[in-house]
């Protein structure tokens, strides 16, 4: 396989991928709006998120200057400008400024919720594990903002209202897919 080749092959395998669009806050207070697609839960005791840099970008830079960041879900109405935020801004250029992104203060953390955004998990760092030429952020959760519009009858946020946004291979995205509910086996 020719050098590079891996990846493409890798994420149009590995389908479908959530998408964490992680807000950081440099050390110089300049706000930071990037979709990360190897993203998932690591451990719920403690709750630990992770999501994988591929190379040295901002996002990963802040967070090693912060100790914070926050996932925000990311979503079929607002795949347009999840999509734009991943362009290769200068360092020092906000994104969410660039893109007129409104945002709001966290609970816990420094870095900024992104408004829109049904769910919002406030992390501060765990770890950083550097494997090839990769980073996987680990961030212990402190605060889960769930917007109300968001939440089910029975309290945990509904599949259908948050319409969150996978990606596949080359530039395809996911939207959300149709839902099957099948109850876990019983112990035979």
């Amino acid at each position: 396989m020719p050098p590079g080749g891996f990846y493409p092959l890798l994420t149009a395998s590995v389908v479908p991928r959530p998408i964490a669009w992680v807000s950081t806050v440099s050390a110089d207070g300049v706000a930071n709006l990037a979709p990360y697609s190897f993203f998932s839960v690591s451990s719920v005791n403690p709750p630990v998120v992770q999501f994988t840099s591929v190379g040295r970008k901002d996002s990963l830079k802040n967070i090693e200057a912060t100790g914070e960041f926050v996932v925000n879900l990311a979503t079929e109405s607002l795949m347009d400008k999840v999509n734009q935020s991943s362009a290769l801004y200068d360092h020092g250029v906000s994104e969410l400024e660039e893109l007129g992104i409104a945002s709001e203060p966290s609970e816990k953390v420094a870095a900024p919720r992104i408004t829109d955004s049904p769910i919002a998990i406030e992390a501060t760092l765990h770890r950083i594990v550097e494997v090839g030429d990769s980073f996987v952020v680990m961030g212990l959760v402190v605060a889960l903002a769930v917007r109300q519009e968001a939440l089910a009858e029975d309290g945990l946020p509904s599949f259908e209202a948050i319409a969150p946004l996978s990606r596949l291979g080359r530039t395809e995205w996911g939207l959300p897919p149709q839902v099957r509910v099948i109850d876990r086996p019983k112990r035979p």
